[in-house]
């Protein structure tokens, strides 16, 4: 039986306690297909003396060897033939170390299955034609990297009437180009058609503390949305408060806190974790979250600060299933008022490792230029 296809068929996104069962075969499933088609990962389980025939209850998910995603920026892992993997993504950065990942057409569908359920729970999806500003890089041939695909997807939640990128390339590189953003935001705010805007929040942050300086602001139009994906990264330590984050684009642009959405994900592990309206980062049941102490990376009890680890099926064409961030987070069980039974995941920030490149890595060079 395929019960990872029925796994990214379910409907109710966060019902974790239902699809426990479920996930757990998917994911013994999907990693006796990677054991007998990738040699290389089948060393790895070798070398930890783990066999996939382990994987039987949710408890056994944590026995499962993790790979952290600095082993994919030096490492190239791969599951089904090049040919046959339809799209290939790369995690951001400017010193040539990045992960390389290949999505197969199993892959996709499953990709595809999930962001429809989420875009429905989440209301995101639209029929109106929308004005789109994108904090990130303008896609082109040259430019694999997975943070430029998801930001130029996200244009497809509802139809594009048009798109304008912050970071626009030009014979030298990539150019910030602040005054084309401010031009087409003058240009929606008086317009009928919503707006919305998909990136990093330090560069939405930077933009809107810019025009409040300035004394500008506007009233978008009815239905706009504020986006957010990528993180602080190298930024962190300028991130704001949350509420000082939604004062600001209530106060420049009015646009109300119920209508600001952030993403969290990585290439190494492509789930779309959705914010809810308290925005907690709901753990969706395509994934599971194991909190691991830095020190000897074993399992802490929700509630405790520890490095992320992330678990999946998802992936055919290359072994996903249990990834090591460098990410600092805290697990949560805590009934959340939006109703989603799951628990909530919380990014406190990243560990100091020196080789990590991120996906906002070059970032601070725009926005000195």
């Amino acid at each position: 039986m395929n019960y990872t296809k029925k796994l990214f068929k379910q409907k109710d996104i966060y019902n974790i306690e239902k699809t426990d069962q479920l996930f757990v075969c998917a994911m013994k499933e999907n990693a006796t297909f990677q054991y007998k088609n990738c040699d290389d990962y089948k060393r790895i389980l070798d070398d930890f003396d783990f066999n996939p025939d382990e994987l039987n209850t949710k408890d056994d998910l944590a026995k499962l060897p993790f790979l952290p995603t600095l082993y994919f920026k030096h490492h190239h892992l791969q599951s089904v033939p090049a040919k046959k993997q339809l799209i290939k993504a790369t995690s951001s950065g400017t010193s040539g170390s990045m992960s390389k990942i290949g999505f197969d057409l199993k892959t996709l569908l499953r990709g595809l299955d999930m962001v429809i359920q989420v875009g429905k729970h989440h209301k995101l999806w639209s029929i109106k034609p929308t004005n789109y500003i994108v904090f990130g890089y303008q896609p082109t041939k040259e430019n694999k990297t997975a943070v430029s695909k998801t930001a130029y997807g996200f244009t497809f939640f509802a139809p594009a009437k048009s798109r304008t990128f912050a970071l626009e390339m030009t014979d030298s590189g990539y150019k910030l180009l602040w005054d084309k953003v401010l031009k087409a935001l003058d240009k929606y705010s008086k317009s009928k058609l919503p707006m919305r805007t998909i990136g990093f929040p330090a560069y939405t942050y930077f933009f809107l503390r810019d025009l409040k300086e300035k004394g500008i602001r506007y009233k978008m139009p009815k239905g706009s949305m504020i986006t957010l994906g990528g993180g602080w990264k190298q930024f962190y330590a300028e991130k704001v408060d949350k509420q000082d984050f939604y004062a600001l684009v209530k106060e420049v642009l009015d646009i109300d806190e119920d209508h600001i959405v952030e993403f969290f994900g990585a290439v190494e592990h492509p789930i779309l974790y959705t914010d809810c309206k308290c925005h907690h980062f709901h753990v969706p049941i395509y994934s599971r979250v194991i909190i691991r102490d830095p020190d000897d990376f074993t399992p802490v009890p929700n509630g405790k600060i520890g490095l992320v680890n992330l678990l999946s099926p998802m992936m055919n064409s290359a072994p996903l299933l249990s990834i090591m961030t460098d990410d600092l987070g805290i697990l949560h069980n805590e009934k959340c008022s939006c109703g989603a039974s799951s628990p909530w995941l919380e990014i406190i920030g990243r560990v100091g490792v020196s080789d990590i490149v991120t996906c906002a890595a070059g970032a601070d060079e725009y926005l000195n230029k």
